[in-house]
């Protein structure tokens, strides 16, 4: 088929898939750049991980507060959307919910320098944490529900109260580095599993 035969649209098409297909590299591209280094990693070790130039970069996200604010909305939404796949797929409600405690805190830790970048005067920033509980908070709410269901831990655990002592547990790393709340939050499940 010539172009002058592709279907109308086509070409237009393939573009804005490119360009999604473009910025979902960048956006993971970023957050791993941004775990092993912070927000204020470089732009062009972002670009150069993604492999685009920096026009495609800027062309995606003209300044950096709009990439910290999509790399964390993206891992928002991948954490979100890890618990009902783990809740399908694993062997019992408690292990589901064991996987994405353990995706929550790898997503915690890797923050680097986002606390500091929320501080600043960009607009974006404030409606990041009602976001993250918006998307989290029910995620949680039903792992837990169904491990009590299953009587892998007792009824009533509130969401709210899990997330919070897990974020609490996550404090320290930055500065710490013999620190490791992966074994703390180990120890906090453990105790809230009952075997049924």
């Amino acid at each position: 088929m010539t172009d002058s035969q592709q279907p109308p649209g086509s070409s237009a098409g393939s573009k804005r898939k490119d360009a999604r297909r473009n910025q979902q590299t960048l956006l993971e591209a970023a957050a791993q750049v941004f775990a092993a280094s912070g927000v204020d990693a470089p732009v062009r070790e972002i670009a150069a991980k993604a492999g685009v130039g920096l026009g495609t970069f800027y062309r995606h996200f003209p300044n950096r507060a709009e990439l910290v604010i999509a790399v964390y909305r993206h891992q928002v939404d991948t954490c979100a959307e890890a618990g009902p796949a783990l809740l399908a797929a694993g062997p019992t409600p408690f292990a589901a919910l064991e996987g994405w405690v353990g995706l929550f805190v790898d997503f915690l830790v890797t923050k680097h320098g986002l606390a500091a970048a929320m501080q600043s005067d960009s607009t974006g920033f404030e409606t990041l944490h009602a976001y993250f509980l918006d998307r989290l908070l029910p995620v949680c709410a039903q792992l837990l529900e169904a491990a009590a269901a299953a009587g892998q831990t007792r009824p009533g655990l509130d969401a709210y109260h899990l997330m919070r002592g897990i974020g609490n547990l996550c404090i320290g790393t930055d500065t710490d580095p013999c620190y490791d709340p992966r074994r703390l939050v180990a120890l906090l499940l453990a105790g809230l599993h009952q075997q049924p």
